[in-house]
């Protein structure tokens, strides 16, 4: 099973046991065994019918608007939910004390692969030391923050000063001023809220396949509007797969000005820029490495998946959960 990304218009329907996308350049039908979730990135039409279909395979359907933000997710009805996790979920959010713990470990867990990815870089020559020291008092001062509000102000003091070395990291012309999000004011920008989408959205469906209710974070503030676990777990993999890929794509020339448009809305990829940067998200994805604890080749994807594991065991008190750690 592998995520499908529509990027062109049409409709979505069910033919027996399987996706029907239609298009003006025809139809192309996806069995559904072999389908985990679809990004749709196109003007597409559907209704119950495929509604229920796809809920009742356990396929998640993620949206985007036509400038690439991430607009929600049709989640349907968890089928591995678990009373028990749930109401652990919850005593670890209503202890101040246990959250702030989860919380503190996803911060740290962002903060030390920030440091890897820039100690990385400055064996290549590019002046990070100042970012480092930042950084690394970063990761003292969250030991002292007393909140989830107090470790996200450490982090982004921190991030803030990772985000000011990307210009010496980065091979291109690409203009790249304070981090911007809604609308991003330049092409670095618009990369980064692309791809933090992306795994945003990634993280959700593995989520799916655990017995975690991904409307409970620990780090972001549960509310009433959106999930908020995949963003805490997000934060431990922005600077493995979203930053490095940036990289690697602007580095290499697979990304050059011309994949982006500018308007009065911001500065966003183009369709093309969108396929580009999703082709190679994919191939991130599948990536293996050799997992220093189960001795095996793992992919990154598997890798998302056996972070949530680590928290179950986390809530359940089996395991305290260390965050994912980016080799050097």
């Amino acid at each position: 099973m592998k995520p499908v990304y529509v990027f062109s218009s049409g409709r979505l329907s069910r033919h027996q046991n399987t996706i029907v996308l239609e298009t003006d350049e025809g139809k192309r039908f996806l069995p559904i065994e072999q389908v985990s979730e679809l990004y749709i990135f196109g003007e597409v039409d559907l209704n119950k019918r495929f509604l229920e279909f796809v809920a009742r395979e356990g396929i998640l359907l993620h949206f985007f608007n036509r400038y690439g933000y991430y607009t929600g997710t049709f989640y349907p009805r968890e089928y591995l939910s678990s009373g028990a996790l749930l109401l652990r979920q919850v005593e670890h959010y209503l202890d101040s004390t246990r959250r702030l713990t989860l919380a503190r470990a996803f911060v740290r867990g962002a903060l030390r692969n920030i440091r890897t990815v820039m100690l990385y870089y400055r064996r290549r020559n590019v002046d990070t030391q100042d970012a480092l020291d930042i950084v690394e008092r970063a990761l003292v001062d969250l030991e002292q923050a007393d909140s989830p509000a107090a470790l996200m102000a450490v982090e982004g003091h921190a991030r803030e000063a990772y985000y000011a070395v990307w210009p010496s990291i980065i091979d291109a012309e690409f203009p790249f001023g304070p981090r911007t999000r809604r609308p991003p004011r330049d092409e670095t920008n618009a990369l980064i809220s692309f791809g933090n989408s992306l795994l945003y959205t990634a993280v959700l469906a593995q989520i799916y396949q655990t017995h975690l209710d991904p409307r409970i974070g620990y780090l972001h503030e549960t509310n009433f509007r959106r999930h908020t676990l995949n963003l805490d777990v997000a934060e431990v993999f922005k600077p493995v797969l979203v930053d490095r890929l940036i990289f690697r794509l602007v580095n290499r020339g697979q990304l050059q000005r011309r994949h982006f448009v500018t308007g009065a809305e911001g500065v966003f990829l183009d369709d093309d820029g969108r396929k580009l940067v999703v082709e190679a998200w994919e191939q991130t994805l599948q990536e293996t490495y050799r997992h220093p604890v189960l001795n095996r080749s793992v992919s990154y994807r598997t890798t998302l998946r056996l972070e949530l594991y680590k928290i179950e065991k986390h809530l359940l008190g089996e395991q305290s959960y260390v965050p994912f750690a980016l080799r050097g």
